[in-house]
């Protein structure tokens, strides 16, 4: 996979202390996209981001719920004893007794307008004292309906919880590609970290070589009484303190090795210590200047978070318009319409519905006021200024993509031009080195002043490493900031 972060070839530089065990082969250097790659299989932050998405799905199959008929039924039998009170005699009658049976079943929900519906059939049985309880069972089938015509009427009040889902499931996929993104930019930024703490390391090693063979050299004049013993123990004291800076640049390697690691893998075991990582060496290659003016609308279509901030916006209206509906009075407009049936048995009195000559049918309204609508008005301001003030955090991210745009294509620039200048300065101290090495050589120079030149050298390869790696960083910010970092990496998110 190519990209403008490829890299160029350059001295391949072995990894300090991650060494391959003895009795395996080493492994081969890992490139940024491999390290890419790896990443979006075995990143935790990834894996768990992953189960957003359908978290947000299982919420809208959840909210479609409210549509799905439900069948509902019901027996019960019950028994009514009915006492009375004495007669003149002092006698007490017989109680009245009524025993009734009733049973239903209906097919019950409601309708993406707001209506409610039951149809279905419902039948009773009542036997009292008086008839010597025998049987009527009286039937009826038919269908009832409610439509609200203030609260809770229309597609929006009834769907506000699909909508909400909808809303929900849209920013749970930049939620996505925002972790996806930013896993990648770390990536890119420790891949780089770990290259300037190799270059640091090889830096440290070499500026101490020097130094040991600058102390080899005036030991050696020093024994024909050509150099003072002063130019031997600075020299040794420079060794010492060199090697000290090894030891922190190792120290700083296996950090930068270990943050690559947690990023690209998934092992769980201190084994993830002791896994051998070794990298291609990176630079960067030519890159168009960027141009945030120009790039302003596609940051604005790209980013994740001004998407997200743009459905919290829309997912703020929807609570609004919802909390306005609710704060109209109910009314609602009820209807029924079916047929009766009666018999000595439950199989007659359902004859008499399917032959439908007996018809049943009812119409009405209910209405329903609050007094204060304090609670009502309360919840549509609050919704009201939950909405305006996404309105404003989305204005005020705007104003942030501009500074940030602006600032990472300044660093792009600058880590450019500070790229060429280290290069230079690298060079001219590498020159400045060995002139000074020629004069005391020659015995016109002086220890000290060698010594100053290989820590010059040194700072300056440190410098031109930074700067390196400085820009693969600004390239790869710039890319977050724009929100073009999966397009640039050939990245494409599967719809789960």
């Amino acid at each position: 996979m190519t990209c403008r972060l490829t890299c160029l070839i350059l001295p391949v530089l072995a990894l300090a202390g991650t060494v391959s065990r003895a009795a395996e082969p080493a492994e081969a250097p890992l490139t940024l996209e491999q390290a890419v790659q790896r990443a979006l299989a075995k990143n935790y932050t990834i894996q768990v981001e992953t189960l957003s998405r359908p978290i947000a799905r299982a919420g809208l199959t959840e909210a479609y719920g409210k549509l799905d008929p439900s069948l509902q039924g019901s027996y019960k039998d019950t028994r009514d004893e009915q006492p009375d009170l004495a007669n003149a005699l002092g006698v007490r009658p017989l109680a009245d007794i009524t025993k009734e049976t009733t049973a239903s079943l209906a097919l019950v929900g409601t309708l993406p307008w707001g209506m409610t519906y039951n149809v279905g059939a419902n039948t009773e049985n009542e036997r009292y004292t008086s008839n010597g309880f025998a049987d009527t069972y009286r039937t009826f089938a038919g269908v009832s309906l409610t439509q609200p015509l203030l609260r809770d009427a229309g597609f929006g009040a009834t769907l506000v919880n699909v909508r909400l889902a909808r809303t929900n499931l849209a920013m749970s996929e930049w939620d996505y590609r925002g972790a996806v993104t930013d896993i990648v930019t770390r990536v890119i930024y420790a891949y780089s970290d770990l290259h300037f703490a190799q270059a640091q390391l090889r830096s440290a090693r070499r500026s101490r070589d020097l130094a040991a063979q600058l102390h080899k050299e005036n030991t050696r004049r020093h024994e024909v009484q050509s150099m003072s013993e002063f130019d031997v123990l600075s020299a040794s004291a420079r060794v010492a303190a060199r090697e000290d800076n090894v030891l922190q640049a190792e120290y700083r390697l296996v950090s930068a090795t270990n943050a690559l690691k947690q990023l690209i893998s998934d092992e769980r075991t201190p084994a993830l210590l002791d896994q051998p990582l070794a990298i291609e060496p990176l630079n960067h290659v030519a890159d168009a200047a960027p141009n945030p003016a120009a790039d302003f609308a596609n940051a604005l279509a790209q980013r994740p978070d001004y998407q997200i901030a743009r459905l919290n916006v829309r997912r703020g209206d929807i609570n609004r318009r919802y909390a306005l509906n609710q704060a109209l009075p109910r009314v609602d407009a009820t209807g029924s319409y079916g047929y009766n049936g009666i018999g000595t048995t439950w199989p007659d009195s359902r004859r008499d519905t399917r032959l439908r000559d007996y018809s049943a049918y009812g119409a009405g309204v209910t209405v329903s006021v609050p007094v204060t609508f304090s609670a009502e008005r309360g919840r549509y301001r609050a919704a009201k200024l939950r909405h305006q003030q996404a309105s404003l955090e989305l204005q005020q991210l705007e104003q942030t993509i501009v500074v940030s745009l602006g600032n990472a294509a300044q660093q792009v620039e600058s880590t450019r031009l500070r790229v060429a200048a280290t290069r230079e300065a690298r060079a001219r101290n590498e020159s400045m080195l060995e002139a000074e090495l020629k004069r005391l050589r020659a015995g016109t120079g002086s220890t000290f002043d060698v010594l100053y030149q290989q820590e010059q050298l040194s700072y300056a390869e440190i410098n031109e490493a930074a700067a390196q790696s400085d820009h693969i960083k600004a390239l790869a910010e710039y890319d977050r900031q724009l929100g073009r970092t999966l397009a640039t990496h050939h990245i494409e998110l599967r719809a789960d």
